[in-house]
């Protein structure tokens, strides 16, 4: 396959990632990311098809992007996912394939999406108390994820990654427990900044705490062991701990942006093409995919998408317009 062209920001930066939302919908309602009644959600026909996602990825591909990331919502409640991921990992040129899930349908999609030839996991996942689970997500699924998380590791997905999005007063009393499933799992727990998606400022200042504070508590008990990045496209520092099948990392969006190593774009659910998660600026796919524009109109958008890509994210300053799940997170 020969390569069109590379798409590289007025910054300098090479965009090879795509994260790509497959849905609005999720069957959690965790309450930093919507109300306890959901949000409106989007009618089915405003939602990019399995063929047209292809299509894009067949058009990304061609024009450098090599690594993608599917999304939600919750991708796995979107039906033909396994479908589109057989789909997207026929074409030649995706080097990686990703998912990101909260882990409550593991253990019934586990295999089927390593058969379909998913290569990485990524499962949200911020307390390990039952009760504190469904205070946070409203729904009383932790047992589903746990056993999603050990099924995922025996059929051999690695690296599978936890992300935890760490908050004052609510789950900072767990971090240690992290850590231990790392002792026992070969898992890779992220420890992530509260960030404002569809929160008011004064959540943030509640929920916050930041990486070098946490890296403070953690170091009264354990020693972190600096280690080489784990497979994957994301910003995070990892370390190790004394006896640990897994790492530890750090993903410090607040305290120590890391724009300047951005190389990714995201593609909404409804066919918006965002150069950076905290902009409301969005280039319409769908708009042209269901005009029958051509390659070439798609290939211009992308490369306008591109053009749009801020220097940095403004997270600091505010919150989203638009819920996480229905940006795709």
């Amino acid at each position: 396959m020969i390569i069109m062209a590379r798409l590289v920001d007025k910054y300098d930066r090479r965009i090879d990632y795509l994260r790509i939302s497959i849905t609005d919908r999720c069957n959690l309602r965790c309450y930093y990311c919507m109300p306890p009644e959901g949000v409106e959600l989007i009618e089915s026909s405003e939602i990019l098809s399995c063929e047209e996602i292809v299509k894009l990825v067949r058009i990304a591909v061609e024009l450098g992007i090599s690594k993608f990331r599917i999304t939600g919502g919750e991708p796995l409640v979107r039906k033909g996912v396994i479908t589109l991921i057989k789909g997207l990992k026929a074409l030649a040129g995706v080097k990686d394939l990703a998912l990101t899930t909260n882990g409550t349908l593991l253990s019934q999609f586990g295999e089927k999406l390593t058969t379909a030839g998913l290569d990485r996991l990524n499962i949200s996942l911020d307390t390990l108390q039952p009760k504190k689970f469904n205070e946070i997500t409203r729904f009383n699924q932790l047992q589903q994820v746990l056993v999603g998380i050990k099924e995922a590791v025996e059929l051999g997905l690695d690296p599978v990654k936890i992300n935890a999005v760490i908050m004052k007063g609510i789950n900072d009393d767990e971090v240690f427990d992290f850590i231990e499933l790392t002792r026992e799992y070969p898992l890779h727990v992220r420890f992530i900044e509260f960030m404002p998606s569809g929160s008011k400022e004064a959540e943030q200042r509640r929920f916050y705490l930041g990486t070098d504070k946490l890296r403070e508590l953690i170091q009264t008990k354990e020693q972190l062991v600096p280690v080489a990045e784990v497979q994957g496209n994301g910003p995070a520092s990892y370390y190790r701990v004394n006896g640990a099948l897994g790492t530890i990392g750090f993903i410090s969006p607040i305290s120590n942006h890391f724009c300047h190593h951005c190389n990714r774009l995201r593609l909404t659910a409804t066919g918006g093409l965002r150069p950076c998660l905290s902009s409301d600026q969005e280039v319409n796919l769908k708009k042209i995919l269901r005009a029958e524009g051509s390659e070439a109109e798609l290939k211009q958008a992308f490369s306008l998408a591109v053009s749009k890509k801020p220097n940095r994210h403004n997270l600091g300053q505010g919150h989203f317009n638009r819920t996480m799940s229905q940006i795709g997170g």
